[in-house]
């Protein structure tokens, strides 16, 4: 068997093939519908600026029903809040926070949870145990209460929810990637790499991951969903971004007890979290579909 044959699939094919894996979105309906989603919601958290009707912190006209018409020009389209801030505007706005923080947090967690994956399952022995031990100890754990302790012993803040959101999720993600690697670790594209004294991270990282991309891009797009879900959940239990800035679970917090007279300060931002992971979880489904064609 000659080198060439021993190495294949290479790494280089093997991330064209990740790229490609987008560029065929069209074949799938399903994750051509959660694209479209998806796109929109980016779009519109880069013009949010541009396309606000209003400030999305002035305070104009408390308790404004969708639809009511602004004594000094303007719509409030979907009405205003108890403050007198414009849920439209606020909407656009948190979209910049969601799509900042949820991709920010996910990246993070995959990196600790690669690394960590790959050691246990190409290393194996008590680096494996170790690892697997810890994460092991870190699942026990209920993930919202998980998210509460971490939270409430180091504060809410932007990062302080990404170190929430990346402690309580590499352990699953090392799980998948320690599985990927078990089976890939004994091809004889890791075989030749070996018999070339390449170093052990070198064929991790370069060998390796690049062909356990499929099931990583799938769990990535329904992970960013789970952790837009966090998200409004911890702003929603007041744990999220300090106010006043516009938090989609925030809103549907400083809402609820007046959620049965004024039903639209909760349902629109309600609306917008579940568009957003609805969006997330179709493209994860036209992934897994075009990757099972393969």
């Amino acid at each position: 068997m000659t080198e060439t044959a021993m190495r294949a699939p290479s790494h280089q094919a093997a991330l064209l093939r990740a790229l490609t894996s987008f560029a065929l979105l069209r074949e799938s309906w399903v994750g051509m519908v959660g694209a479209g989603i998806v796109a929109f919601w980016i779009v519109v958290a880069i013009l949010a600026p541009l396309i606000s009707p209003f400030e999305p912190n002035a305070i104009l006209q408390p308790f404004a029903k969708p639809g009511t018409e602004f004594a000094e020009g303007g719509t409030f389209w979907l009405g205003t809040d108890q403050i007198g801030r414009d849920i439209l505007s606020r909407i656009f706005w948190g979209s910049r926070t969601v799509l900042f923080y949820a991709p920010l947090a996910t990246f993070s967690a995959y990196v600790v949870g690669i690394l960590m994956g790959l050691a246990a399952g190409y290393q194996r022995g008590w680096v494996d145990e170790v690892l697997s031990r810890i994460g092991d100890i870190i699942l026990s754990f209920p993930v919202l209460v998980l998210y509460i302790i971490v939270i409430a012993t180091i504060g809410a803040s932007g990062v302080n929810i990404i170190i929430a959101i990346t402690f309580s999720s590499a352990p699953g993600i090392m799980r998948i990637v320690r599985g990927l690697v078990l089976d890939l670790r004994n091809r004889d594209y890791v075989a030749a790499a070996q018999t070339r004294g390449e170093s052990s991270w070198r064929i991790m990282l370069v060998e390796i991951l690049p062909n356990a991309r499929g099931p990583l891009i799938v769990d990535a797009c329904l992970r960013l969903g789970y952790v837009i879900i966090t998200i409004g959940v911890l702003g929603f239990l007041g744990l999220g971004l300090p106010p006043p800035d516009p938090d989609w679970g925030g809103m549907i917090n400083e809402a609820r007890a007046i959620a049965l007279a004024f039903p639209h300060m909760t349902v629109f931002p309600c609306i917008a979290i579940s568009s957003l992971i609805l969006g997330f979880n179709l493209l994860a489904d036209g992934l897994r579909e075009i990757s099972l064609r393969d």
